[in-house]
């Protein structure tokens, strides 16, 4: 039967994130969630993650922007903040992206969880997708087929059909073009990939009426991402859409509404 993963982005964002994230692990809530091994408190906050249970799939959400990176990275981060998405985009349009610096960085957040868990991660993907970049995701390839050969990787592709219906149907086609090819080359690999994926909305919408949406459509390892938190952390765009997310996924019907769209929900 097809299964829903529902995933929990951004783990040790902070650390009251961190905790909201266990509780509705704890709870099953959720089947995954991917943790920012870049961040100083993730140490700490993954021992969190020691009692979850044996269904919660811990995934290294790697970070190659907007942070502080692990290593030096002196012309990836020269302010030593990482860059913003658009600008690794268009550096990945030119070919002009530090790619040797992109590896070492990489390396070091595998590091960083590996200490941390005691183990490779379950999976893998990026911070705002960037993992799926031409000329990373050959990077972020290589790395799991090395150090975490049975990860699978996220990919933001779906069948057109798919995409159509559901909301915000520009942003999820563009994440899907950033991904197209990801699944061949994960392929040749020999890595998986999920089969179906959502979760974009603007951040603003009420995410019990927007969130059975993104089981429409679904494939057989059906993604959907989420990030829920306490909004605590200063600076964070979308503080309140944390909240809310949590506040829902305490109370919605997962199980049931999975099981309505055809798909497992084991958490």
């Amino acid at each position: 039967m097809p299964r829903l993963i529902l995933c929990a982005d951004d783990f040790a964002f902070s650390t009251d994130t961190s905790h909201v994230i266990a509780e509705l692990a704890a709870d099953r809530r959720l089947t995954a969630t991917g943790c920012m091994a870049v961040l100083p408190n993730w140490t700490s906050d993954a021992r969190l993650l020691d009692t979850a249970p044996d269904t919660l799939e811990v995934g290294l959400h790697l970070v190659l922007t907007l942070e502080a990176p692990a290593t030096a990275a002196p012309t990836l981060a020269p302010t030593g903040i990482l860059p913003t998405v658009d600008h690794l985009q268009r550096a990945a349009a030119r070919g002009t992206l530090p790619l040797a610096e992109i590896a070492a960085e990489i390396a070091a957040q595998f590091d960083r969880f590996e200490s941390a868990r005691g183990r490779a991660p379950a999976f893998v993907d990026g911070h705002q997708h960037a993992h799926a970049l031409k000329g990373v995701r050959e990077i972020v390839l290589d790395a799991i087929a090395r150090r975490a050969p049975r990860a699978w990787v996220r990919t933001c592709a779906d069948t057109p059909a798919a995409l159509l219906a559901r909301p915000f149907r520009g942003k999820a086609l563009a994440s899907a073009v950033h991904s197209l090819g990801l699944r061949r080359a994960a392929a040749a690999r020999g890595i998986a990939c999920n089969d179906g994926f959502a979760g974009h909305y603007d951040f603003a919408r009420d995410y019990d009426t927007i969130f059975p949406a993104f089981l429409h459509r679904p494939g057989e390892r059906h993604l959907v991402m989420c990030h829920p938190g306490t909004g605590a952390r200063a600076g964070d765009a979308i503080a309140a859409a944390r909240v809310r997310e949590a506040t829902a996924l305490r109370r919605l019907p997962i199980a049931a509404m999975a099981g309505a769209n055809g798909l497992a929900f084991p958490g």
